[in-house]
């Protein structure tokens, strides 16, 4: 019996200790937590394997492509005119003086064409020349002349009075009057032009035309934009310069012209150019401290180089009123020659006569038109003949 109790003690107890260690194995929290999964290790891909360009076998070539190089933006600079010679541009551009003056021409062959000249008829030709703006003395002077030649031709051919009138616009406009441009170099020093006149004439566009006539000519040109005080000036020289390819020396806004032309005409002295023309500013003749500025610029240049040339430049349909400003600014400076604009403009060329009888200096350049080869040296047989027509 003790014994059989033992046995059921003992059971017991086994079973007691394997239900404590159950309830310890299995209990809420108790189970240990695994460790993170590790991720799988991830290999670099493979470098592509380039295969070795195979040797060259001998005499052979291989072609290696050169590096692709980024494009590139060119600014081309414009392509620089090429201006025809000045010589023979009158006789081109006659049809356009002939258009303008022929009415005069025409008036006057009728009227001397005449079977009684009566002094009616005289009175009516002095008119028509005094209304071209041929000028008073010079209009008495010719038609004294012409009457003196009718009187001793008695009959008159048509042939005959062209030929007399001909012959006596010619004698009033003078054909031996020395005509040429001085623009010859002076050893190692350039001619320098010095360009004057009203505001409203053409002044600044003379200048330009000019340039580029002389570059037709062979000639290197260095502009100076001395109109300090109108901005639209010296950008107007410029346009000119850039387009023939001869250099503008400018000025701050509202500068001193004086040193605007002295240094043109050192920079044409150290480039050994053969012409520096000077764009002045556009004096009102009225304004006497401006007209004495001009002959400031005037001394300024001759510091450096001998002026040649003074040209006034007059628009050829102010009549009269051109006729005074070119008396006073003669006053100011040693001019030289006019350079008369807008000339197929009018059918006022007389002023050709007037205004060379009235300072002495011959008309040396004819504005015919607004183009850029427009400008040219003026000859009087082209003139005369565009008046009388054919």
């Amino acid at each position: 019996m003790n014994d059989y109790l033992g046995i059921i003690v003992i059971v017991v107890v086994v079973a007691l200790l394997a239900a404590g260690g159950m309830f310890f194995l299995f209990r809420p929290g108790g189970k240990a937590v695994p460790p993170p999964a590790e991720p799988p290790e991830v290999k670099p891909a493979p470098e592509p394997q380039v295969k070795p360009p195979a040797p060259e076998e001998e005499g052979s070539t291989t072609t290696v492509p050169p590096p692709v190089k980024p494009a590139e933006t060119v600014i081309k600079a414009p392509e620089l005119e090429v201006p025809p010679p000045s010589a023979g541009r009158m006789v081109r551009l006659r049809s356009r003086l002939a258009r303008s003056q022929s009415a005069l021409g025409k008036g006057l062959l009728e009227l001397l064409s005449r079977d009684r000249l009566d002094d009616e008829v005289w009175d009516e030709i002095e008119e028509s020349l005094i209304t071209a703006d041929v000028g008073v003395a010079p209009t008495q002077a010719m038609v004294e002349e012409l009457r003196t030649k009718v009187k001793v031709l008695g009959t008159r051919t048509p042939e005959e009075v062209r030929g007399l009138l001909r012959e006596e616009l010619l004698k009033q406009i003078d054909p031996n009057l020395d005509r040429t441009l001085h623009v010859a170099k002076h050893g190692e020093r350039p001619a320098v032009v010095l360009v004057v006149g009203v505001n409203g004439t053409g002044k600044t566009t003379t200048t330009g035309k000019l340039a580029r006539s002389l570059v037709g000519d062979g000639k290197k040109v260095v502009l100076g934009a001395a109109d300090t005080f109108r901005a639209a000036a010296a950008d107007q020289l410029q346009t000119w310069g850039d387009r023939v390819g001869a250099e503008v020396v400018r000025g701050p806004e509202g500068g001193d012209p004086a040193s605007v032309a002295f240094d043109a005409t050192a920079k044409g002295i150290e480039d050994k150019v053969d012409v520096v023309i000077v764009d002045t500013a556009g004096r009102l003749h009225t304004k006497t401290g401006l007209m004495d500025e001009l002959g400031k610029v005037k001394r300024v240049i001759e510091k450096k180089a001998t002026v040649d040339e003074v040209l006034l430049v007059l628009d050829a349909t102010t009549g009269q009123n051109g006729m005074r400003q070119a008396q006073v600014f003669a006053e100011v400076v040693n001019i030289t020659g006019i350079a008369l604009t807008k000339l197929d403009g009018t059918a006022k060329g007389g002023i050709v006569i007037s205004v060379q009888r009235e300072l002495g200096v011959p008309v040396k350049l004819a504005g015919l038109g607004e183009g850029p080869d427009d400008l040219a040296p003026f000859d009087p047989e082209v003139f005369v003949d565009a008046i009388l027509g054919d």
